[in-house]
């Protein structure tokens, strides 16, 4: 626990000043004791996405928004695996949540992070293996055909072209690909990887450990209008930001655990959490409530929260990927309890 924070009184030019002096050093935005008392301009969340009578969703974790407003998501063909099944994962909707598209089928064993580039491809990783499938990353045109892969078919590794349960995949707007690598604690990679366009290895940098630039869980990957790359440190209860080059610039612990990162044209970082908990054991993180947040991406300074729907009986109904369409309106894609849902903005 912090130590508590001493105080100092200065008598300069006639005028006393207090000066709270903290225990030890805090990442920027220091903790969320005032989460609770956020307000949510939403409202309540409901049910989104209009799927083909018979279909169900399964685990929807990854979920994004292309250039022209279109919603994808990427499910686990209505259950927690792909496997042995011959659904298409990946969906294109409007935003009023009509289904206009799906692809994908037989090539995924568990889908896990999406991200749509600039010009509107669709990019998904594959973060379990199974009979020559999985551990991959995969860029499909917007009508599903596949224009690039990373990572080798069901093969797992720490090199330069393997990957070990590939969390989230990022296109920065020069072409460059990043892809954030490990979705365990204490074992198996816990990096983020730079690639070129063209898919060939630049570099690395990371490690397990709870240090600057190092990892338990990149979950998540997002870029600010500024070309900062903030990564989802779940398991260190943080989002880091780095770089390009992989140069540590801040911590911010203010945003819980975050699981999915968002940010907008307007600046504004919206991060799900769908793991905090005060129980000791996974997802330990006292004080923190499940749900998304909304902050400023520039200072870090948090705008809103957004709790999620009242649980099922599941382990949680708080979202695991997060976007906003251009009204602001939020959409989240829930793991545990296989849905998407939607916030909408009360004014």
């Amino acid at each position: 626990m912090p130590k508590p924070a001493a105080l100092r009184f200065i008598l300069l030019m006639g005028t006393v000043i207090v000066i709270y002096l903290a225990g030890g050093l805090r990442a920027k935005g220091g903790d969320n004791a005032q989460q609770a008392s956020l307000p949510d301009p939403y409202q309540p969340p409901a049910p989104w996405g209009k799927l083909p009578a018979g279909k169900v969703w399964g685990a929807t974790g990854a979920i994004d928004i292309d250039p022209s407003g279109h919603i994808w998501v990427a499910d686990r063909c209505g259950g927690t695996s792909c496997d042995g099944k011959t659904d298409d994962p990946i969906h294109e909707f409007d935003v009023s949540g009509n289904l206009l598209k799906t692809f994908g089928s037989g090539l995924f064993v568990a889908p896990h992070g999406i991200f749509c580039d600039k010009n509107g491809n669709v990019w998904i990783t594959d973060f379990q293996g199974k009979d020559g499938k999985g551990q991959q990353v995969f860029e499909f045109s917007p009508d599903g055909k596949v224009l690039m892969t990373l990572g080798k078919a069901g093969v797992t590794g720490d090199g330069p072209d393997t990957f070990n349960q590939p969390d989230d995949v990022l296109v920065a707007p020069n072409g460059d690909i990043f892809v954030s690598d490990g979705h365990a604690i204490g074992t198996g990679n816990a990096r983020v990887i730079k690639f070129s366009k063209d898919g060939k290895f630049i570099k690395q940098w990371g490690g397990h450990g709870s240090g600057p630039g190092q990892f338990e869980i990149p979950h998540a990957l997002a870029m600010d209008s500024k070309g900062r790359l903030f990564v989802g440190d779940q398991g260190n209860n943080r989002i880091q930001i780095f770089d390009q080059d992989g140069k540590f610039l801040a911590a911010w612990k203010q945003y819980g655990r975050p699981s999915g990162i968002f940010i907008d044209k307007h600046g504004k970082i919206y991060v799900a959490d769908s793991s905090s908990t005060d129980k000791p054991g996974a997802g330990y993180n006292p004080g923190f409530q499940q749900g998304i947040m909304i902050g400023n991406a520039k200072d870090g300074k948090l705008i809103a929260f957004l709790p999620p729907p009242p649980t099922t009986g599941t382990a949680t109904t708080a979202p695991e990927g997060v976007v906003a369409d251009r009204q602001g309106n939020v959409y989240g894609a829930e793991v545990a309890s296989k849905n998407v849902i939607e916030y909408l903005k009360k004014f």
